[in-house]
C-alpha cells in the first residue's frame, strides 16, 4: 500500500464514508487535533512516570483513535461505522482516575502556572491540545451533530490532563508555582 494518493493535492480529503471535503473543513480540523493530542500524549507516556499512568495514557490513546473515528465520519452515515463509541463507562473511568489522584494531592487555592519540569509541561501541552480540539468539536457540533460522549470525554480528558500534570508534579519534586495577580491601585 503506498503512503502517497495524491488525492489530496488539490486541498481535499476524503472522510471514511468517501465524501470528500476541504482540508480546512471543522470535522478535519476536529479530528485532526485528536491526531495532534493523541501524539502530545505518546510523547508524554514516553517520560519517566509510573506505570499506572503510562497505562491509563495509553488507553486514553486508543479511544482517541475512537473518537477521530467518528468524528470521520458523517453523521447521516454513522450507522456504517463499526468500531466500538465512548462510553459512559470511559468517561466515568477519566472520573475515577482524577478522584485517585486528587485524594493524594494538596488543595489546590490559585491558579498554577504550567511547568516545572519537562514531564509536567508535556502534560500541559497536552491539557491545551485538548481544549483545542474541544472547541473544535464544539464549532463542528454547532453544524453536525456530534455523539454527546465525544464532547464529554474529551471535555473531561483535559481535566484529566490537568489532574495528572499536578500528580506529575507532586511525584517529579517539581514546585507548582500559583499565579497571584498583582493586586492594583
Amino acid at each position: 500500500m503506498k503512503i502517497y494518493t495524491k488525492t489530496g493535492d488539490k486541498g481535499t480529503t476524503a472522510l471514511f464514508t468517501g465524501t470528500r471535503v476541504p482540508k480546512h473543513h471543522a470535522r478535519i480540523e476536529s479530528y485532526g487535533t485528536m491526531d495532534e493530542l493523541n501524539s502530545h500524549l505518546g510523547l508524554l507516556r514516553d517520560q519517566d512516570m509510573d506505570e499506572h499512568s503510562k497505562k491509563t495514557l495509553a488507553l486514553i490513546q486508543e479511544k482517541l483513535f475512537t473518537v477521530g473515528s467518528i468524528l470521520a465520519t458523517e453523521p447521516k452515515k454513522d450507522n456504517r461505522l463499526k468500531i466500538p463509541r465512548i462510553s459512559a463507562e470511559d468517561i466515568e473511568l477519566l472520573e475515577q482516575e482524577m478522584d485517585k489522584m486528587n485524594e493524594a494531592l494538596p488543595e489546590m487555592t490559585h491558579f498554577i502556572l504550567p511547568g516545572g519540569h519537562t514531564t509536567v509541561s508535556y502534560c500541559h501541552i497536552a491539557r491545551t491540545v485538548c481544549r483545542r480540539g474541544e472547541r473544535m468539536i464544539s464549532y463542528l457540533h454547532e453544524n453536525e451533530p456530534v455523539p454527546d460522549n465525544v464532547l464529554s470525554y474529551i471535555n473531561r480528558l483535559s481535566d484529566y490532563l490537568f489532574v495528572l500534570a499536578r500528580k506529575l508534579s507532586k511525584d517529579l519534586n517539581a514546585q507548582e508555582v500559583k499565579w497571584i495577580p498583582e493586586k492594583l491601585d
